[in-house]
């Protein structure tokens, strides 16, 4: 099979960038050809707001580039995995008029929440969900912008009056149950949402464990649960240290906390090798998110080494993390909720967890598993294409 993989990359990398390079390299290994047209909104500072505004609704452009890519390398599938802003809806009806199945990954809610979060105002917000989205312009929910936000609120307000999700993709990837009914009641067609979730492309096998700290890895922003997570450690009330992995809005609070409580520290970024070999040792991944997630590789890395995950029940994490089994649940933005559960983990149930975090890597998250998912969601958007 010929396949395009094209992508818009962010000034800030991310997990789609991960997901991005891990299924191209899967492809590869499985023999396909594979070919990549990508974009960087590092160029958003050379091009007038104005321009920038049109090209975000329709860029002419960048639809006669794929599809001369398309027909030039006889291409079957184009999968996308960001088209936001640079590339525009467009890009869809350009690739199928050259002959080819059009696939889309959706990494966030970016088709029916203008910040792609269905967040605002520190909570989950659904506003916008299923109807005209005037609610994110008068919230400025695009980078608190009013002219921005608009512009994106009118990309899909437009898109849908043209019917371009409904017409011109083939298959969508939702990565969770979750977030697929959550884009279906965003109205999208429940016959082209599929549920593929991420992989990881090489394992880095089983931690030690024994470290004696729960650790956290992410962002640090509000949306993450960074405020509660700090709050849970303020008096823990057990002996378990916390680490901290990552930078982000919330780094001055994270760094104040740490000098005040002994048992927190912050480690900032560190290379991936020790972030690994980190959470290899750790005793459990504190996840105290309070947004719908997409699905995060951290967990997902979390079960490779087999680390059980204290997760938010919020979103899709109780999907993602099976309480009991791979980790244990609690109430989002409640601290003391969190606190109860990390206390309530011992010997035993931790190595009960590990063992079922581990199974739960090797059952869903590996290439071998990932390709044969992949694999039959372009032989469906194949055959819908005509193919």
């Amino acid at each position: 099979m010929k396949i395009l993989l094209v992508h818009n990359f962010y000034q800030q990398a991310g997990g789609e960038d991960v997901v991005f390079e891990a299924e191209r390299s899967m492809l590869v290994a499985a023999g396909h050809t594979v070919e990549t047209y990508t974009v960087s909104n590092d160029d958003l500072k050379h091009v007038p707001a104005l321009k920038m505004a049109i090209r975000t609704v329709w860029n002419a452009e960048a639809a006669r580039t794929l599809a001369e890519l398309v027909r030039r390398q006889n291409i079957d599938v184009v999968h996308f995995h960001n088209t936001f802003p640079m590339l525009s809806p467009a890009v869809y009806q350009a690739v199928r008029a050259a002959g080819a199945a059009a696939v889309q990954t959706l990494h966030n809610y970016r088709l029916v929440c203008a910040n792609a979060l269905l967040y605002r105002d520190d909570r989950p917000c659904e506003d916008c969900l299923g109807v005209l989205p005037w609610p994110a312009i008068k919230h400025r929910c695009y980078r608190e912008s009013l002219a921005a936000s608009a512009t994106v609120a009118g990309t899909q307000v437009l898109h849908r009056v043209f019917r371009t999700y409904q017409r011109e993709i083939d298959a969508y990837i939702a990565l969770t149950s979750f977030a697929r009914h959550k884009f279906i009641e965003g109205g999208l067609p429940p016959e082209l949402l599929h549920v593929k979730p991420n992989f990881l492309d090489e394992d880095p096998g089983v931690g030690s464990g024994g470290g004696g700290y729960a650790l956290f890895i992410g962002r640090l922003t509000p949306e993450k649960g960074i405020r509660t997570l700090l709050k849970a450690w303020e008096n823990p009330g057990h002996a378990l240290p916390l680490k901290i992995l990552g930078h982000g809005p919330l780094a001055p609070e994270v760094e104040a906390a740490a000098r005040l409580s002994p048992g927190i520290e912050w480690l900032g970024q560190r290379p991936r090798s020790e972030v690994m070999r980190l959470a290899g040792e750790a005793e459990c991944l504190v996840f105290p998110s309070e947004w719908y997630e997409g699905f995060p590789m951290t967990i997902v890395e979390a079960f490779a080494v087999g680390l059980p995950v204290i997760a938010s029940r919020v979103g899709a994490l109780p999907e993602i993390v099976e309480s009991g089994r791979t980790g244990l649940h609690f109430a989002p933005g409640d601290a003391e909720s969190l606190k109860a559960a990390v206390g309530s983990m011992t010997t035993e149930k931790r190595a009960l967890w590990s063992a079922g975090a581990r199974a739960e890597f090797e059952h869903r998250y590996t290439r071998p598993q990932n390709i044969l998912e992949l694999m039959s969601i372009y032989h469906t958007a194949l055959q819908r294409k005509g193919h």
